[in-house]
């Protein structure tokens, strides 16, 4: 009897996981779809032109951080706006140091690994832009918000770099980086008409986040399950 519990128990995790896999291929789908376009019209022809000016890779990497500083600076001073625009910019900017390096024959694991750091501290960097901006407004709920969103943010990357440690591939879930610099960096515009949109939108990266890091820890639990 113990054995046909565990045998149906298994059964019904590869079922539960095949209805998330095909969630998540439709979801891959119109995310390839949307970055082979990018690629096409945007990524192609601003690498060839960074490659000719003998632009490195690492060179466009710290620009996206250096970028994100001067965002910071821009929040923190009040200037929502401008803080959210330069955020907007230096998110497209990320984009091209990978192309940039594997068209040049640059990439390498240690350009992929700075890359990557140098995306969480950018993001980290702009919330803390954030946070000095409410705790100089004495705003208990955006520093409280600010708080939540960076650590959803942490999370959700920890589970990623975690499950691929252990030789799973963990990209599942619905607020991931390319959606938490694009909702921040809008909010952030918007905010300067409407102030309590950022807050909404805060409110929304911290839940959202949450929710993925569940998502992702659900994906990766399941998948070791399966593989014992």
């Amino acid at each position: 009897m113990a054995r046909i519990r565990v045998a149906v128990r298994r059964r019904y995790t590869r079922i539960s996981e095949l209805r998330i896999s095909r969630r998540e291929i439709g979801r891959r789908m119109n995310r390839a779809a949307a970055r082979e376009m990018l690629s096409t019209y945007l990524e192609r022809p601003v690498t060839g032109v960074l490659a000719k000016m003998g632009v490195s890779p690492n060179m466009v990497t710290f620009a996206g951080l250096l970028g994100a500083g001067v965002s910071a600076w821009l929040i923190s001073e009040g200037m929502l706006w401008a803080g959210g625009v330069v955020m907007l910019l230096a998110g497209v900017l990320d984009m091209f140091d990978g192309s940039l390096a594997r068209s040049t024959g640059k990439d390498s694991p240690f350009g992929a690994l700075l890359d990557s750091v140098v995306d969480r501290v950018s993001e980290i960097v702009v919330l803390l832009g954030l946070l000095i901006h409410y705790a100089r407004s004495d705003s208990l709920e955006g520093t409280v918000l600010v708080y939540l969103a960076a650590g959803g943010s942490v999370m959700v990357s920890y589970l990623r770099a975690r499950s691929e440690g252990l030789g799973i591939d963990c990209k599942v879930g619905i607020m991931t980086r390319p959606e938490r610099v694009t909702a921040l960096g809008t909010g952030m515009i918007i905010a300067h008409w409407f102030p309590l949109v950022m807050l909404v939108v805060l409110g929304i990266i911290a839940a959202l986040t949450m929710l993925t890091t569940a998502q992702r820890l659900i994906h990766t639990g399941r998948s070791l399950s399966a593989g014992d």
